[in-house]
């Protein structure tokens, strides 16, 4: 089992972390924004989902391979990268009268929840960085290293669930705002795309030496 003295500062360096701006909490907040808060909590949920896949990486020893393999990482990147250009892309060409009405673009509870889960997971920097911060918090004194990297990534996505969630309720408020301004929606859509971009072209020259 993993001591008090581990669970409570590995939670609060998980709480900053979640905070920080980041691929996937600036996805949160741009989608909730344009979209609501239903949008934005079946993304977080898809999100922290996708961390359990890398948790388990980790605690496999998956994400060293990806660390040390050119190959497995650029296949890995490259998928990320072409998902972020199609959120642009998506973003760029959503209209202002496309916020309206079902409250999001997307046609099911389960459209939303997996699109959270691929930009997650399609995201190798994801697994490195567990594979850097997890460790640090397990000991092989206490037990199965395994067991702890699985517990402390779950503590890591209640935390990450509990800050998007936030983020959520905060970037769903400008909803009704948006509905009202369609110049406001169109510009909102227009720096969600730019941030897409971005975060492809970052991910698009990242290399596992600097995860």
């Amino acid at each position: 089992m993993l001591p008090a003295e581990s669970i409570v500062p590995f939670l609060l360096a998980s709480a900053l972390l979640s905070i920080a701006p980041g691929p996937d909490n600036l996805f949160v907040l741009t989608q909730s924004a344009l979209y609501g808060r239903r949008s934005g909590l079946l993304i977080t949920l898809g999100l922290c989902t996708g961390l359990l896949l890398h948790t388990s990486a980790v605690a496999l020893g998956v994400a060293a391979l990806v660390q040390t393999s050119d190959i497995a990482f650029n296949l890995l990147r490259l998928a990320g990268v072409v998902y972020l250009l199609y959120l642009a892309w998506l973003a760029f060409g959503s209209s202002s009268t496309g916020l309206r009405g079902s409250g999001s673009t997307l046609h099911s509870a389960m459209a939303l929840y997996r699109r959270g889960i691929v930009m997650n997971i399609t995201n190798p920097k994801v697994s490195i960085f567990f594979l850097a911060f997890l460790p640090q918090f397990a000991s092989p004194e206490t037990g199965s290293m395994a067991m702890q990297i699985g517990l402390l990534g779950a503590l890591f996505m209640l935390t990450a669930l509990v800050v998007f969630s936030g983020i959520v309720m905060l970037a769903g408020s400008l909803r009704p705002w948006l509905n009202d301004s369609p110049a406001a929606q169109r510009a909102l859509s227009r720096v969600a795309g730019m941030v897409f971009l971005l975060l492809a072209m970052k991910l698009a020259f990242a290399g596992p030496a600097s995860a």
